[in-house]
Protein backbone atom coordinates (compact mmCIF):
# COMPACT_ATOMS: atom_id res chain seq x y z
CA UNK A 1 0.00 0.00 0.00
CA UNK A 2 1.41 3.12 -0.93
CA UNK A 3 2.19 6.18 1.87
CA UNK A 4 3.33 9.42 1.47
CA UNK A 5 5.17 10.69 4.83
CA UNK A 6 5.57 14.46 5.24
CA UNK A 7 8.03 16.56 7.83
CA UNK A 8 9.19 20.32 7.70
CA UNK A 9 5.52 21.86 8.96
CA UNK A 10 5.82 24.27 11.96
CA UNK A 11 5.56 27.63 13.23
CA UNK A 12 7.56 30.56 11.32
CA UNK A 13 8.11 34.07 11.07
CA UNK A 14 6.98 36.39 8.55
CA UNK A 15 10.06 36.24 6.14
CA UNK A 16 11.62 33.15 6.99
CA UNK A 17 11.58 30.05 5.10
CA UNK A 18 10.72 26.42 5.66
CA UNK A 19 11.29 23.03 3.74
CA UNK A 20 9.06 20.07 3.07
CA UNK A 21 9.96 16.43 2.86
CA UNK A 22 7.57 14.09 1.68
CA UNK A 23 8.85 10.31 0.88
CA UNK A 24 6.64 7.92 -0.90
CA UNK A 25 6.78 4.16 0.18
CA UNK A 26 5.02 0.88 -0.33
CA UNK A 27 5.60 1.05 -4.18
CA UNK A 28 8.27 -0.34 -6.70
CA UNK A 29 6.99 2.23 -9.05
CA UNK A 30 8.62 5.92 -9.76
CA UNK A 31 5.64 8.40 -9.21
CA UNK A 32 4.53 10.44 -12.34
CA UNK A 33 4.42 13.06 -10.45
CA UNK A 34 4.77 14.89 -7.13
CA UNK A 35 3.88 17.83 -5.38
CA UNK A 36 2.19 19.71 -2.16
CA UNK A 37 -1.14 20.95 -2.22
CA UNK A 38 -2.83 23.32 0.50
CA UNK A 39 -6.08 24.02 1.91
CA UNK A 40 -7.29 26.38 4.95
CA UNK A 41 -10.52 26.12 6.46
CA UNK A 42 -13.55 26.67 4.42
CA UNK A 43 -11.37 26.77 1.15
CA UNK A 44 -10.59 23.64 -1.95
CA UNK A 45 -7.58 22.47 -1.25
CA UNK A 46 -4.81 24.34 -4.32
CA UNK A 47 -1.79 23.60 -5.96
CA UNK A 48 1.21 25.30 -4.68
CA UNK A 49 4.27 23.42 -6.92
CA UNK A 50 4.69 19.83 -8.64
CA UNK A 51 7.64 18.47 -10.54
CA UNK A 52 7.05 15.71 -13.37
CA UNK A 53 9.69 12.94 -13.35
CA UNK A 54 11.53 14.88 -16.11
CA UNK A 55 12.23 17.49 -14.13
CA UNK A 56 9.46 20.31 -15.37
CA UNK A 57 8.27 22.26 -12.47
CA UNK A 58 4.84 24.21 -11.93
CA UNK A 59 4.03 27.20 -9.15
CA UNK A 60 1.20 28.71 -8.41
CA UNK A 61 1.08 32.45 -9.25
CA UNK A 62 1.00 33.29 -5.49
CA UNK A 63 4.58 32.24 -4.93
CA UNK A 64 6.34 32.76 -8.14
CA UNK A 65 7.85 35.90 -6.73
CA UNK A 66 8.98 34.23 -3.84
CA UNK A 67 10.00 30.97 -4.96
CA UNK A 68 12.53 29.80 -7.62
CA UNK A 69 12.45 27.00 -10.03
CA UNK A 70 14.41 24.74 -8.07
CA UNK A 71 12.31 25.14 -4.83
CA UNK A 72 10.98 22.24 -5.68
CA UNK A 73 13.12 19.41 -5.66
CA UNK A 74 12.72 15.35 -6.03
CA UNK A 75 15.14 12.57 -5.79
CA UNK A 76 13.27 9.90 -8.72
CA UNK A 77 15.55 7.14 -6.73
CA UNK A 78 13.80 7.44 -3.52
CA UNK A 79 10.58 8.91 -4.39
CA UNK A 80 10.97 11.65 -2.43
CA UNK A 81 10.40 15.26 -2.81
CA UNK A 82 11.05 18.53 -1.09
CA UNK A 83 9.94 21.84 -0.97
CA UNK A 84 12.32 24.86 -0.27
CA UNK A 85 10.08 28.03 0.76
CA UNK A 86 11.32 31.30 1.29
CA UNK A 87 10.29 34.87 1.95
CA UNK A 88 6.87 33.24 3.82
CA UNK A 89 4.24 35.46 4.78
CA UNK A 90 1.51 35.04 7.04
CA UNK A 91 -1.12 34.11 3.75
CA UNK A 92 1.04 30.93 3.26
CA UNK A 93 -0.44 30.01 6.36
CA UNK A 94 -2.37 26.44 5.76
CA UNK A 95 -2.27 22.41 6.05
CA UNK A 96 0.22 21.61 3.48
CA UNK A 97 -0.52 18.11 1.48
CA UNK A 98 2.04 16.06 -0.25
CA UNK A 99 0.69 14.37 -3.98
CA UNK A 100 2.26 11.82 -5.74
CA UNK A 101 0.44 10.56 -9.17
CA UNK A 102 1.77 7.01 -9.35
CA UNK A 103 0.61 4.50 -12.33
CA UNK A 104 -2.10 7.47 -13.01
CA UNK A 105 -3.31 6.98 -9.34
CA UNK A 106 -3.16 9.85 -6.82
CA UNK A 107 -2.06 9.43 -3.27
CA UNK A 108 -1.97 12.32 -0.25
CA UNK A 109 -0.13 12.24 2.54
CA UNK A 110 -1.82 13.31 5.64
CA UNK A 111 -0.97 16.88 5.83
CA UNK A 112 1.11 19.32 7.63
CA UNK A 113 0.85 22.58 9.42
CA UNK A 114 2.88 25.50 8.38
CA UNK A 115 1.72 28.50 10.39
CA UNK A 116 3.89 31.94 9.57
CA UNK A 117 3.69 34.96 12.09
CA UNK A 118 3.72 38.73 11.28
Amino acid sequence: QVQLVESGGGLVQAGGSLRLSCAASGTAFRANAMGWYRQTPGNQRELVAKITNDGTTNYADSVKDRFTISSISRDNAENTVYLQMNSLKPGDTAVYYCNALILWRDYWGQGTQVTVSS
